[in-house]
């Protein structure tokens, strides 16, 4: 058995469609657009199964060609002829396209995991759970394939079947409205894209697609072993079933994945002085010397803060960190080399975010003026950085002249007086510039 299936996987489509599907999956993966997955293997996972977009149509058409290859050498009527049945012959097939599908996905996975393996330290559970899915998605697609490959065995199939898979995965979540979390069940993509740094997949989600998936594959493969109605009737079943137990399982609310958020990722790994999430702690290094080059032109002020934690604030839903006046918060990000960016964690940031307030505060100091005071403590000229708006730069610009007009000692004590404002929520409007 071990020998027919090596050379299935030799003279079938199977090697082809692993290099087919490394290939597009590589390019999307590091060439379309930002890369999404740097911040870490959770990211990495979500990031694969939004390209999933291209790579299952990929895989419907893979499967569809190799089911007219008997077509195609004009062997189908001497193969029916043989008294081995039907469903032991398409044993190697079905395992050989299956084998070649994991094998593309996997080998992408690889490549992403090499690109963040340096930095990428948190691992977690739910990382296997989500590629299982996605493995899982594309054997249910290129069985599918097969199936209607066989059922339907034109030339215009394959290419049809793959126009087909795309238009249905864009379709699902318009016509799952307004159940959105049917998407969730139905589309291996849905809520997959721009994964946040603390952003996971609930177990419930993976455990209701791979129920679905599983029982698409089912179907798939009474399909194409079928050599009767009876058969083909029977592949309903599995589908009716698969998709009433997947949908008990999901569950019932909106943004299931988008507004679920792993708090192990949000804990705070430490050295002296500075902390990080655990999800950027492979960023610790690089992110101590800026944050403690900050603390130390702080230390100018009374009652300067003495640490720096990076801000794991979340937005769907609302989270937000323990607040200290004696820390600064730092906003933290991955570049598209899985290194520090400059959008946060230099040391202007850390001096800025020390005239920053709490998140529930009504009278806090703006962009312009935490920027303006930092830099008259840096001794230098505001500079776009970030993500500030140009305006703000600007405005920063023209309140750090006014400051440096002023003698020192009037000059700190302003700067003094909006740390001390903006702790206690009480920044008054053009306090800098008064």
């Amino acid at each position: 058995m071990s020998r027919v299936f090596g050379i299935e996987l030799r003279r079938s489509a199977a090697l082809g469609s692993a290099v087919i599907l490394l290939v597009v999956g590589v390019l999307v993966l590091f060439f379309a657009g930002e890369t999404l997955f740097t911040t870490g293997w959770m990211q990495l996972a979500m990031s694969q199964r939004l390209f999933l977009a291209l790579l299952w149509p990929v895989a419907l058409a893979a499967g569809a060609w190799q089911a007219r290859r008997e077509i195609r050498s004009k062997v189908e009527e001497l193969f029916a002829t043989t008294p081995r049945p039907r469903a032991h012959r398409m044993i190697p097939t079905l395992g050989a396209m299956g084998v070649g599908v994991v094998a593309g996905y996997l080998a992408m996975a690889l490549a992403g995991g090499l690109w963040i393996v340096r930095t990428a330290r948190y691992l977690p559970v739910q990382f296997f759970a989500v590629t299982a899915v996605g493995l899982l998605s594309l054997i249910a697609a290129v069985w599918l394939g097969l199936a209607v490959g066989r059922l339907l065995p034109s030339p215009a199939t394959a290419p049809g079947l793959g126009v087909a898979g795309l238009g249905l995965l864009l379709v699902i979540p318009g016509a799952t409205r307004p159940r959105g979390w049917l998407a969730l069940v139905f589309s291996p993509i849905y809520e997959m894209n721009m994964p946040d740094a603390y952003t996971t997949v609930p177990g419930r989600v993976s455990l209701s697609q791979a129920i679905w998936m599983t029982a698409l594959a089912v179907a798939a493969v009474l399909l194409f072993a079928s050599n009767g109605w009876r058969l083909r009737v029977a592949a309903v079943l599995p589908v009716v079933l698969g998709a009433a137990l997947a949908i008990a399982a999901m569950p019932h609310q909106k943004r299931v994945v988008v507004d679920a958020i792993d708090p192990v990722a949000r804990e705070l790994v430490c050295e002296p002085q500075v902390c990080v999430s655990r999800v950027h702690s492979g960023l610790l290094g690089e992110v101590t010397p800026r944050a403690r080059e900050g603390l130390k032109i702080l230390a100018k002020l009374p009652a300067a803060p003495t640490q720096v934690h990076e801000d794991t604030t979340t937005y769907g839903p609302p989270m937000y960190p323990a607040w200290h006046d004696d820390v600064v918060l730092l906003t933290v990000h991955a570049d598209s080399k899985a290194h520090l960016d400059n959008r946060g964690g230099t040391a202007a940031e850390v001096v800025a975010g020390a005239f920053a307030s709490k998140p529930n505060c009504a009278n806090f100091a703006g962009p312009a003026e935490r920027l303006a005071a930092a830099y008259w403590l840096i001794g230098s000229e505001p500079v776009a950085r970030g993500d500030y708006d140009p305006a703000a730069i600007g405005e920063a610009v023209q309140l750090w002249q006014g400051l440096r007009q002023l003698p020192e000692s009037e000059a700190m004590a302003k700067i003094v007086a909006l740390r001390q404002a903006a702790l206690a929520c009480t920044v008054e409007k053009g306090q800098l510039s008064r």
